[in-house]
């Protein structure tokens, strides 16, 4: 399971201790943006989330379980949502993120790739209160795709 977590700019090495406290065996590594990590651990999603939901985080904001890390590619990024997309078992919506990437915009993954859902399993959208959330993270090169219900994205209130 891989999880992006994000942390106050220059936290980031409390965020991983933390981490490694909560969830025993991970690996974590930085990316290019300030507070944004990518920590794998062999964990099961309900596990992990569950070790990070009882811990006493001083330095992690946010928690996001990512099941895919693909190319930032329009064709890679709809191919996977597509294959996450047939476990939907209710209404959707689909949330983007995008980071040092010019060629793929926030609106038109979420717009183009929900419609897409739509047409190709009969789904419902909700944007305001989905069964399901598709979430697309992209940081430059890589995107990250996850399929997470209501409570699966942690937050944390962290003091900066």
């Amino acid at each position: 399971m891989i999880l992006l977590v994000t942390a106050p700019p220059g936290r980031e090495g409390d965020a991983i201790l933390e981490l490694e406290w909560a969830l025993g065996k991970v690996r974590v590594k930085g990316t290019d943006w300030r507070g944004v990590l990518l920590a794998e651990t062999p964990l099961p999603k309900d596990e992990a989330l569950k070790r990070l939901r009882n811990f006493e985080t001083q330095a992690i904001q946010r928690v996001i379980p990512i099941e895919r890390l693909v190319p930032a590619r329009w064709e890679e990024v709809e191919k996977a949502v597509l294959e996450l997309g047939k476990a939907i078992d209710g209404t959707f919506a689909v949330r983007a993120r995008v980071r040092g990437n010019k060629r793929l915009s926030q609106r038109e993954l979420e717009v183009k790739l929900g419609s897409l859902l739509v047409e190709r399993y009969n789904l419902k959208v909700n944007l305001s209160e989905p069964d399901y959330t598709v979430i697309i993270e992209v940081l430059g090169k890589k995107a990250g795709i996850g399929l997470v219900r209501k409570g699966e994205v942690l937050r944390f209130d962290v003091k900066e």
